[in-house]
């Protein structure tokens, strides 16, 4: 294998080992003696195979200081847990002060070296050199393993030495870098869970809210995965997240030992009593819910263990998903919406190609309905008017009443009025006016009375123009104009003050979709995930899956369709997709293409 900028043939290193442990374990009987190494594309096989592991080379006699650089980088992607090779090819000193798991830096196609011209004493004789690493940033990844696209140049230095008489890395950044296809061979997404803080919102009629919230966080992929997700767990939520969630396990508690059986029962042992039964079985139900994500069978239990093996509390999986899981607040129904020719509320019962007329003054009262959101209890419908104008909230019964505008808009310009509304898990209504002389974000508790004005310090000259929260209340999907382009932001709700004096902002926005530069329509469609409609530079729109960290690689792609003005999903995954173009609803179920279910109609929803 030839280094980058490198003169004479290298080594091999880690690319050549996953060669030859593949061709081990395929039972090839011989290799080629001759002809060019190529690095083996068989990626997904080394993922999948739990035998097969990537480990660097120790560095050779000789090796110039690119070479030195070239093999460091190429074992900084191999399956050892305290990257041992890549320090051989430090000086000792640098060996012992290097933070490998501070942080990782992606780049598009991996970093380009450049020697820069003469060289600098040591101070002990030797020469020294330094070589650059530059490249194009699309990611970065923080010590608590949170990812974050960032895009832009990346350049750093590393200083290289003589010791012992062979060059080595004297002065390197802390972390690691790699390329954004190295990164998604040896690290997985990882969903951790930690309980909604609700503020004033957290009691209702007497009972504390108990939910859980998706924190998304990336680990490697095969060194002790079981383990790594339960540590990042209980060393507790990320930065961007940490402000409105909370976490049962205090600052100190350490798992000793984790293990699951052949029954997948999962045990966790701590590294002191756990506290009370409430606060165990809180405990017990971010770590089934943590470790359910990355198993792919159900676990059946949890239990988690004080110090000496003593069995502190066990929690069914059954118990966590009804008092605790973020699916719960999703909506169960089968129920699929859309506004209809007549501008009426309409439903499709799973599968069904036939649309029914919903009871209540939205399925045959004389309101010609625009946008529409349905409880997630599906009890009642919020529902804007054709004109943008008037929000309204009633009831999906056949005796239900339309009662009196909950919120009007005095824009001039239709575009300008209401955007479509959202409900989040708690029954809080939320809707922006997009007036010019008067822009709001509101929010409505139980879908009534009067509105908190939600403040977005971070919006400066933009507009929301659409908006969709999540279940947990605490995550809120913006489409926000500025510039003349629209970009899907993430923003994080914070609730403080009494309960009856409620502050609520949305704090910390982030660009979810980077890469797009304008952006239709998006949808939550999972506890992590959104499908979003967009169109990157030059391009033309297209429908695609994004994680709400803002990354992609994990995600499965979808059928390409075209024209598409809004999109629908459910946060339970295995319901299918709904979009709306040429004036009608399409529907793609899992593992099929798009269908049209009717050629007239407008604002497909779930509940929410």
């Amino acid at each position: 294998m030839r280094a980058k900028g490198g003169g004479r043939p290298r080594p091999v290193k880690a690319g050549m080992l996953l060669c030859c442990l593949l061709v081990l374990l395929t039972g090839c009987a011989s290799m080629p003696s001759s002809g060019e190494v190529h690095r083996v594309g068989g990626e997904q096989h080394a993922d999948s195979d739990p035998q097969v592991r990537v480990y660097g080379v120790k560095p050779q006699k000789g090796e110039t200081p690119r070479e030195i650089v070239s093999g460091f980088l190429e074992a900084t992607t191999s399956d050892e847990a305290k990257y041992d090779t890549a320090k051989l090819y430090m000086t000792k000193e640098q060996a012992q002060r290097w933070k490998p798991d501070s942080g990782i830096t992606i780049l598009g196609d991996g970093p380009t070296q450049v020697q820069e011209p003469g060289s600098t004493g040591d101070g002990k004789g030797d020469d020294g050199t330094q070589i650059s690493l530059t490249g194009e940033k699309v990611a970065a990844v923080d010590a608590r393993h949170a990812y974050r696209a960032d895009e832009g140049t990346f350049s750093t230095g590393i200083r290289l030495t003589k010791e012992n008489g062979e060059w080595r890395i004297a002065g390197v950044a802390d972390g690691l870098v790699l390329s954004e296809a190295d990164f998604t061979r040896f690290y997985r997404s990882v969903d951790t869970y930690y309980f909604a803080s609700l503020g004033p919102d957290a009691l209702a009629e007497g009972k504390r809210r108990e939910a859980l919230v998706a924190d998304p966080l990336y680990l490697r992929k095969r060194i002790n995965p079981l383990g790594a997700t339960v540590d990042a767990l209980l060393a507790g939520p990320t930065e961007w997240l940490e402000p409105v969630v909370e976490s049962a396990f205090a600052s100190g508690i350490r798992a000793t030992k984790v293990t699951l059986d052949d029954t997948q029962r999962l045990t966790v042992r701590l590294n002191r009593a756990p506290g009370d039964s409430l606060r165990c079985r809180r405990m017990a139900a971010q770590l089934i819910q943590t470790v359910q994500g990355m198993s792919s069978s159900p676990l059946p239990s949890v239990d988690v263990q004080s110090p000496g093996n003593r069995t502190a509390c066990s929690l069914q999986r059954e118990q966590a998903a009804r008092d605790y899981a973020p699916e719960g607040l999703a909506g169960q129904g089968n129920e699929q919406y859309f506004v209809d020719a007549d501008h009426h509320l309409v439903s499709l019962s799973g599968d069904g190609t036939q649309p029914m007329t919903v009871p209540g003054p939205f399925g045959s009262g004389p309101l010609k309905l625009g946008t529409v959101a349905v409880r997630r209890d599906e009890q009642s419908a919020a529902a804007v008017t054709e004109d943008g104008a008037s929000l309204y909230v009633a009831p999906l019964d056949a005796g239900g009443e339309l009662g009196p505008v909950v919120a009007r808009s005095q824009a001039v310009d239709k575009k300008n009025r209401l955007s479509a509304p959202s409900w989040d898990g708690y029954g809080g209504l939320w809707v922006a006016d997009r007036d010019p002389n008067r822009p709001r974000l509101l929010m409505f508790r139980d879908g009534a009375g009067t509105p908190v004005d939600v403040t977005v310090p971070e919006l400066g000259n933009g507009r929301i123009e659409s908006l969709r929260v999540a279940a947990d209340g605490v995550r809120i999907a913006l489409l926000v104009s500025e510039d003349k382009h629209t970009t899907l932001r993430l923003g994080r709700i914070e609730r403080t003050g009494p309960s009856d004096d409620p502050q609520i902002a949305v704090a910390d926005l982030r660009r979810v979709t980077p890469q797009l530069e304008d952006v239709i329509a998006a949808s939550w469609a999972g506890v992590s995930r959104l499908v979003v409609v967009g169109r990157e530079t030059g391009g033309v729109p297209q429908i695609q899956y994004v994680d709400a960290d803002g990354s992609a690689s994990f995600t499965p792609s979808l059928p390409g369709i075209s024209g598409v003005k809004s999109v629908a999903a459910s946060e339970n995954q295995d319901k299918p997709l709904l979009a709306e173009l040429d004036g009608g609803i399409f529907r793609l179920p899992p593992d099929a293409n798009w269908k049209e279910v009717t050629p007239k109609g407008t604002a497909p929803v779930y509940p929410g």
